[in-house]
C-alpha cells in the first residue's frame, strides 16, 4: 500500500495509540500490519500545514515577548543560536524598561514557503523563507526543529537574505527535501566542520571562505578597530556546535548543500593605562557583570547561513545574524 507523506493518512486512526507507541509509524505489507519505529524509519519531518501552524505560533509568541520585553513568553518557541540571541535581548530590554517594549512594532511574516526534509530520528526539522515586515527586502530564513513528538517547534536559526541568493532545493517526486548529515564528504567543507572551519578562517584567514560582509568584510573591519589611540581589542572566535546550535543542512538543487551553523564569539576592549573604558550603550549595560573600569569582554552567538558547493570551491556565507548575550567588565 503507498504511504500518504503529507500525513492525511494518519486519519481514522487511534493518534493516542500513536504517542504512547513513541511515534510508530505503521504500513501494510501482504501478511498484515507491521510496526516500524519513527526513529529508524525516513519520514517528512512535517506536513506543511503543521509547519503553517508553526510559523504563526512562533509569530504570536515573539510579538507578545517583544511587546512586554518578557522572554518567558517565547521561551517555548525559541532554542539554539536564535533562542540565544533572543533571550539576552529581551533580558537587557526589561531591565531598562520594565513597563515594555513603547517602540514595539509587531513582526508580520507572509508569503511563507516551506523546505521540509524526509529523515530519520531525532531532531526533525525544517526551513520557513518568509517576507518580513523588518528587514528591508531580505527574505527571513527560519529553521523550526523539535527534539520528539510530543515537543513544541521552536526556531533555532534566524537569518536573512537577499531573494536572489536563496538558492532551488533538491526535491524527490512528492516534494520532500534532503536532508544532509553533518559528516557528509562531498561537498568543499563537511557541514558539520563549518563552525570550526569558520572561526579558524576569522582568526587566521585562508580561501575556505568567499569574500563578502560575514567573512573578508568582518575580518576587515576588525583589523580596522583592533588598535586605535588609547584602547585596543582581541578577538576570540569558537565553534559552536553542541545540542540545538548544531549545523543543519539541505542538499541543493545543484548538488551542493545550503548549511546553518552557530559559531561563539569574544571582543575584548581594554583601555590604557590611566583610562577607562566606556560602554556602549545601556542594553549593553544591562548584561554586564563586574564593574567595567580598564576592559570591557563581550559574547555574542552568531548563526550564520552558507552555500557548501559540491567538490571544491569557497563556501559563501549568504547571511548572518549576531546578537550579545553576556559582558564582563573588570
Amino acid at each position: 500500500m503507498s504511504r500518504d507523506r503529507s500525513g492525511r493518512g494518519l486519519r481514522g486512526r487511534n493518534r493516542r495509540a500513536l504517542i504512547a507507541a513513541s511515534l510508530t509509524a505503521w504500513t501494510l505489507t501482504t501478511s498484515g500490519c507491521v510496526v516500524v519505529h519513527g526513529e529508524r524509519e525516513v519520514l517528512p519531518a512535517a506536513t506543511r500545514a503543521e509547519a503553517a501552524r508553526a510559523l504563526t505560533q512562533f509569530t504570536d509568541a515573539y510579538n507578545k515577548a517583544d511587546r512586554a520585553y518578557d522572554s518567558s513568553l517565547d521561551a517555548g518557541h525559541v532554542t539554539g543560536a536564535f533562542g540565544a540571541i533572543d533571550s539576552a535581548r529581551l533580558k537587557a530590554g526589561r531591565a531598562n524598561n520594565p513597563g515594555g517594549n513603547a517602540r514595539h512594532t509587531p513582526l508580520t511574516l507572509t508569503d511563507a514557503k516551506f523546505t521540509i526534509p524526509e529523515k530519520a530520528g531525532w531532531p526533525r526539522w525544517f526551513v520557513a523563507d518568509a517576507k518580513g515586515s523588518k528587514g528591508g527586502s531580505a527574505r527571513w530564513l527560519m529553521v523550526f526543529l523539535r527534539d520528539g513528538l510530543g515537543e513544541p517547534w521552536r526556531v533555532a536559526y534566524v537569518t536573512l537574505v537577499a531573494p536572489a541568493d536563496i538558492p532551488r532545493f533538491r526535491l524527490d517526486e512528492d516534494g520532500w527535501a534532503e536532508a544532509v548529515p553533518a559528516a557528509s564528504t562531498g561537498e568543499a567543507v563537511p557541514p558539520g566542520e563549518l563552525s570550526e572551519r569558520y572561526a579558524a578562517y576569522l582568526r587566521d584567514g585562508g580561501k575556505t571562505f568567499a569574500d563578502g560582509a560575514g567573512t573578508s568584510g568582518w575580518r576587515r573591519v576588525r583589523a580596522q578597530q583592533a588598535h586605535k589611540p588609547g584602547l585596543v581589542r582581541q578577538y576570540v572566535d569558537q565553534p559552536l556546535t553542541r545540542d540545538d546550535f548544531a549545523p543543519l543542512a539541505l542538499r541543493t538543487e545543484d548538488g551542493g548543500v545550503l548549511v546553518f551553523f552557530t559559531s561563539h564569539h569574544f571582543e575584548k576592549r581594554t583601555a590604557a593605562a590611566g583610562t577607562s573604558v566606556t560602554v556602549p550603550n545601556r542594553d549593553v549595560q544591562a548584561l554586564t557583570k563586574g564593574e567595567v573600569k580598564q576592559s570591557l569582554t563581550l559574547e555574542f552567538v552568531s548563526n550564520q547561513v552558507a552555500l557548501d558547493p559540491s567538490g571544491a570551491g569557497p563556501v559563501s556565507v549568504l547571511g548572518r545574524v549576531q546578537g550579545l548575550t553576556a559582558a564582563r567588565g573588570e
